[in-house]
């Protein structure tokens, strides 16, 4: 019952302000910078934000946030991410993990790359219903943060030089199944993300995976580039 201790933990409304808002940020998070964005005393932050950490929502840790060295520098200062441990509570038991990668493990043996990505591409599309593809990044953005991706607008960087913006998305949804199943899993994951957004539209979806990152990113259509 961890879980469900953990996640009460987020009954609090400054309690779940101050993780929403940790979580948002991709990055370590000091106890000011998180203190001014739920609105609230330093001290009380701290406590929550420690509180958070104790029911292992968040993970902690100390550095110089002046970005500085040696003499002067100040002390390290606490500093708060998310944490990457997975939380879900099902009432009664369910264990829709352990199917899912059953049901991997035998597509990936017999070889149903294909099939699962056009049934993931179907689905996407059944999502979007009538809806016209996704008309750029900013719309794509809200359509993902509806499915729990975590989306953030980046510059990408490319070989020479920047290549534009892309969306990024924090969090992977399939992430455990991912994690043992990478190309299955993010194939079908990049097909439901071309059904969901529109193949024809003026954004793309494509792979770039990143480290603790989603595996897809989406661009402009190379026909909408400038």
């Amino acid at each position: 019952m961890k879980d469900i201790d953990a996640i009460a933990a987020l009954q609090d409304p400054v309690r779940r302000r101050l993780y929403e808002y940790v979580a948002a940020q991709g990055r370590e998070v000091g106890r000011n910078e998180a203190a001014e964005a739920a609105g609230v005393a330093r001290t009380l932050a701290a406590h929550h934000l420690d509180r958070l950490t104790e029911a292992g929502l968040l993970e902690s840790g100390s550095r110089r946030l002046t970005g500085r060295s040696g003499p002067g520098a100040g002390r390290p200062a606490k500093v708060y991410t998310r944490a990457r441990a997975e939380r879900a509570v099902s009432l009664p038991a369910r264990d829709y993990r352990t199917a899912a990668e059953l049901l991997a493990e035998a597509a990936e043996g017999a070889g149903l790359d294909a099939a699962l990505c056009a049934a993931a591409r179907r689905r996407g599309e059944a999502l979007r219903g009538s809806a016209a593809p996704c008309g750029g990044l900013e719309e794509a953005a809200e359509v993902l943060a509806g499915r729990g991706y975590e989306p953030h607008l980046e510059v990408a960087e490319g070989g020479s030089g920047p290549a534009g913006p892309v969306v990024r998305m924090r969090n992977c949804p399939f992430h455990a199944v991912a994690e043992r199943f990478p190309p299955l899993v993010c194939g079908m994951n990049l097909a439901l993300l071309e059904g969901l957004l529109g193949v024809e539209g003026p954004v793309r979806a494509r792979m770039d995976a990143r480290p603790g990152e989603c595996c897809v990113v989406v661009e402009a259509s190379k026909n909408n580039q400038h």
